[in-house]
Formats: structure tokens, C-alpha cells, sequence
């Protein structure tokens, strides 16, 4: 028999007597007692029904505050066991900003990281402990300070292809699979080895910003492919194009939020097979699918048919796991490996070797696998949580447009309020929020509405009401 949990006497977890939601303020005091390690660790938690009993709130109430500790980190649930406080706790929260005097600017200073900031995870829930742990049973290892292969470490490369076959069909091994400085390095290499000066690309718009910046300075000939809210990529305009190659993101578009189905993706395929283009499949965020199960790469399909000659996976790791690790992915056919490993010879050399190390272990000893699952369904909370603080505190006039999937949510509005006014506002009450017109390769173009990108990844579940709240108020402005 393993050892007997400590069984958490809740005598002292008090709640008011106010009539706010009692979910929230019960998740806060069990979340305060976790984080000022008042409750020992591996203590077992009493069970929803005798909690219930003991505080005179409904089961329901108790069952969903343990599920939101549980996605949040601070507790585990063991089947047939009951609920524990974890051994590894997430960070603590940083504490409250201090308000500021109005002797003092009332502008905070800019935060990439900060409310509603697009593309950035909840960085409190890393493992970063067991993430540290990797890092330095890897820095003694003398051969790692010399020289690597440019492809990247084969450990790296292997666990790669293990994941990616489970969690998103692709089709590839170790040899096909170069690590890159980032996605942004993959991008450019992709659109080096496939595309010349001369030839045109086809890019959704709007789109991913740092593409088109790529684009640019490559010189490539962009060409728009239309993407319209709710209903997705203009499929019709691609298969009538004779571009060279069709950078994509089917499975949350960025930023609109659509996804293609599987007879869209596999008219796309057949496409840059009869035109001898290429598919530049960016998968950046497909693991965080909440309202159906993902559907299988564009790669994977293509593989699945014989036909992946033509299309190029991209991906990265800092959605799933944090930004600055800036470690990325190509999926190349065997025709491309060569020339890709010159180009990245040419503009980088090889990728740090520790941290390939770590990451290597990481996905190999399930970590990556795990916290994915978690983060899955925190952000299905979160998301859920936006909607409702939108509902609740934002005008009925406003639409969120995108799917329930990724760690974005875009609003549309037709009126006379304008995104980068709103934008603008926002930044002077703390809010980390983009206008639709960021990813517009074309600045002049003409639309009858307006949208902004609301990230809600680094965003406390607790913290959404209150920052929805300030930003509906910059809409009666």
C-alpha cells in the first residue's frame, strides 16, 4: 500500500454571506490556502458531496470549482480516489498592480505579455520547474557545447515525428523534419527552397502579419486570397489561381478563426498537384480544437494519398508551450530536405543543442502531451468565460466571428466606433488589443466593419470579467 494522504481539515475555509457567485469566491479560497501552503501538499481534498454538506452550497457548485483547480494546476483528480493538491503547484500569481496616484501618468507601460495580448499561453501553467529540471541535466554534457548537425538533434527529431503522427496524423519520419530558430525561420525557409523571385504566392487576408512580412522581403509576388468572417477562405478564387504556392493556416485561421473541411482541404491538395505548387501548411495552434475534434493536417491527408510532394508542414512550440523557447519545425518532402539544410546552413547554422536536448525528453517522458491535454482544457474554460462576459457586458451589436478553438476570440462590430480608436483606448486602460487592420497586407483596403483580437491565453480566468468590463466601457466613450 502507497503512503495514507493527509485528509484537509476545512474548518477554517470561510466564505461571506454576500450573494456573489459563490463558485468564484469558493475556487479563490481554496486557491489561497494551495498558494500560502496552508494545505499541505498531497493532501486529499474532502469529496464534492461532503464539502457541499459542510458549506450549504449546491453539489454542482463544488464539482465545478474542483474541475477549474484541477485545468488551473493547483489540484489532481485520481480516479476512484478523490481530489489531491498537487506536488508541483503553478506559479503564484504576481501580485496586484499598485494603482497609480493622479499625480502619476495614467498610462501603463506597454506589456506584449499582458490582458488580450494575441498569441501568448498562460505562461503561469508551464511545468517550469520540471522544465528547469531538463535544462540542467543536459548542461553538463560536454559534447553539446561544440558544433551540432543542422538538421537538428535526431533525439529531437524522433520524439517530433512520434508526436505529431499521434496527435496530428502527420505523415512523416525523423529525416523529413528540420528544427528551426522559431516558426517565423521555417516560414522563410519554405518560401526560399520552393518559391523564385518571380513567382506569386497566394496568402489569406487578412492574415498572419509576420508572413506577409516575409513575403515582402523576399520579394515574392502576393497575391490576396480572400477570407470572410464565419464562412472562411475563398476556395473558388485558389483553384482558379496558377500561383506557385498557398500559404494556409486550415485549422484556426489567423485571425478570423475559421477552419477548412476536409473536402476544402482535399480540393486544396489536388489543386497544387495538378499545378505543380505548394501548400505552406502553418498548424500553429490545431491542438486547442473545443467545438470538434481537430481535423487531420492538410500534411497528413495529402500523405495519406501519396500526394504530400507538395505540401510543407510548419509548426512551433510557442503556443503549447511558451514564446522565447523560439523552436520551430519544417515537414519537408524528401525531394526538399537538401536544399532547405543549405539555406538554413546559410542564414543560421545549427539550433541551440541544449535546450533540443530538454525538449527531446520533454515530449519523449510525456510532458508535452500532458500539459497540452491541461492547457486544452483551461483554455475551453477560458473561452467559455469570455463569451460570457461579452454577453454580459458588451454591447448586443458586437459578434464574436471566430471559432471556439485557439487562444483568440475576434469581435466584429458595424457602427461608428473605430478598431484603432478602440485599440488606441485600450492601451491607456492596460489592454493588450489589435485591430483587424494589423493583418491586412493591403492598408487601404475598404470594409463596411470593424474588428479587434482579444487574447485570452495569458489572461487569469478570474481577471476576464473585470477586463471585458473595461473594455465595454471604452465603447460608450
Amino acid at each position: 500500500m502507497g503512503p495514507v494522504m493527509p485528509l484537509i481539515d476545512i474548518g477554517d475555509l470561510q466564505l461571506s454571506n454576500s450573494k456573489g457567485a459563490k463558485q468564484t469566491e469558493l475556487f479563490k479560497a481554496i486557491r489561497e490556502k494551495i498558494v500560502e501552503q496552508l494545505w499541505p501538499i498531497g493532501g486529499k481534498l474532502p469529496s464534492t458531496r461532503k464539502l457541499a454538506e459542510e458549506l450549504s452550497l449546491s453539489r454542482n457548485t463544488v464539482t465545478n470549482t474542483y474541475e477549474q483547480l484541477v485545468a488551473e494546476g493547483y489540484i489532481e483528480s485520481r480516479a476512484g480516489s478523490g481530489f489531491y493538491v498537487c506536488i508541483e503547484l503553478p506559479e503564484a500569481y504576481l501580485p496586484a498592480p499598485i494603482a497609480h496616484s493622479a499625480q502619476q501618468s495614467s498610462i501603463p507601460p506597454y506589456n506584449n505579455d499582458g490582458a488580450f495580448a494575441s498569441g501568448v499561453p498562460d505562461l503561469n501553467l508551464f511545468p517550469i520547474k520540471k522544465w528547469q529540471r531538463l535544462l540542467q541535466q543536459h548542461s553538463s554534457r560536454v559534447h553539446l557545447l561544440g558544433s551540432q548537425h543542422i538538421q537538428g538533434s535526431i533525439e529531437l527529431r524522433s520524439a517530433l515525428s512520434d508526436y505529431l503522427a499521434t496527435s496530428r496524423s502527420v505523415v512523416c519520419n525523423p529525416s523529413r523534419i528540420i528544427i528551426t530558430s522559431g516558426a517565423q525561420q521555417a516560414l522563410s525557409i519554405a518560401l526560399m527552397a520552393t518559391l523564385s523571385p518571380s513567382d506569386s504566392i497566394l496568402m489569406e487576408q487578412p492574415g498572419y502579419t509576420q508572413m506577409s512580412k516575409i513575403i515582402n522581403l523576399l520579394g515574392s509576388n502576393f497575391i490576396a486570397a480572400p477570407v470572410v468572417p464565419k464562412l472562411g477562405l475563398d476556395i473558388d478564387l485558389v483553384l482558379q489561381s496558377n500561383a506557385k504556392a498557398l500559404y494556409i493556416t486550415p485549422s484556426n485561421q489567423y485571425p478570423l478563426g475559421t477552419s477548412l473541411d476536409t473536402k476544402q482541404r482535399l480540393s486544396l491538395i489536388e489543386w497544387a498537384v495538378q499545378g505543380n505548387s505548394w501548400i505552406i501548411e502553418d498548424d500553429y495552434d490545431s491542438e486547442f480544437q473545443f467545438a470538434h475534434r481537430p481535423y487531420t493536417s492538410m500534411q497528413g491527408l495529402a500523405g495519406q494519398m501519396g500526394r504530400d510532394e507538395h505540401v510543407i508542414y510548419v509548426g512551433s512550440f510557442s503556443k503549447v508551450m511558451f514564446n522565447s523557447l523560439r523552436l520551430g519545425y519544417l515537414v519537408v518532402p524528401e525531394s526538399l530536405i537538401s536544399k532547405c539544410l543549405t539555406i538554413k546552413d546559410a542564414i543560421t547554422g545549427d539550433s541551440p543543442a541544449h535546450v533540443q536536448a530538454a525538449l527531446a525528453d520533454f515530449i519523449r517522458e510525456g510532458d508535452l502531451i500532458r500539459h497540452v491535454r491541461k492547457m486544452r482544457r483551461l483554455y475551453k474554460l477560458k473561452h467559455q468565460a469570455m463569451i460570457d462576459a461579452i454577453k454580459l457586458h458588451l454591447p448586443s451589436s458586437l459578434e464574436v466571428v471566430s471559432q471556439a478553438a485557439g487562444m483568440h476570440i475576434t469581435l466584429k462590430w458595424h457602427g461608428s466606433i473605430d478598431e484603432q480608436d478602440l485599440v488606441d483606448a485600450a492601451q491607456k486602460v492596460g489592454l493588450n488589443i489589435r485591430p483587424m487592420s494589423y493583418y491586412e497586407h493591403n492598408k487601404n483596403i475598404e470594409r463596411d466593419w470593424n474588428a479587434v483580437i482579444l487574447g485570452f491565453g495569458n489572461v487569469s480566468m478570474d481577471d476576464i470579467p473585470q477586463d471585458i468590463a473595461r473594455l465595454a466601457s471604452l465603447f460608450h466613450c
